[in-house]
């Protein structure tokens, strides 16, 4: 089953965006589902109100600092390659979706929707993918900094 699958099974289940995101990544981030279940439980719905980042983006972008961290609390010193990480991540989702907000995607104040969360949730996954399993750490073509 491919990752993206899963996750869209774990939506189907009850889970929230955010969850169904980093929790397809439970083997390749070798904690237990539950876990990282729990971790994510308060960042479904743009954090509560959509008026925040999809927390499909919030998911991989969990997954982004749990992979890469060095875990070194005397020196901290993988933050500048997980910020890089995540701003690909943030920045291809950007791309591919117009926007990260989630209530932007789900058309709340505008009635056009960007984006439905299952197809957030997919995009979230396989954006991680490469991130996370293929080392892509390239910018996106759309050239977006900030």
């Amino acid at each position: 089953m491919e990752r993206s699958e899963k996750a869209l099974l774990l939506r189907k289940k009850g889970y929230n965006c955010a969850q169904a995101v980093i929790c397809s990544f439970a083997d390749v981030l070798e904690l237990p589902e539950e876990e990282l279940f729990a971790i994510c439980e308060g960042f479904g719905v743009g954090m509560g109100d959509m008026s925040s980042v999809c927390g499909a983006v919030v998911g991989a972008v969990m997954a982004a600092g749990y992979k890469n961290s060095s875990r070194n609390l005397e020196h901290p010193d993988s933050g500048a390659s997980t910020l890089k990480l995540s701003r690909t991540i943030t920045k291809s989702f950007i791309e591919q979706n117009h926007s990260m907000i989630c209530k932007e995607l789900k058309g709340v104040e505008t009635g056009v929707v960007l984006r439905e969360c299952t197809d957030c949730i997919q995009d979230a996954v396989k954006i991680a993918e490469r991130v996370l399993l293929q080392g892509e750490e390239t910018k996106p073509r759309s050239g977006l900094d900030g």
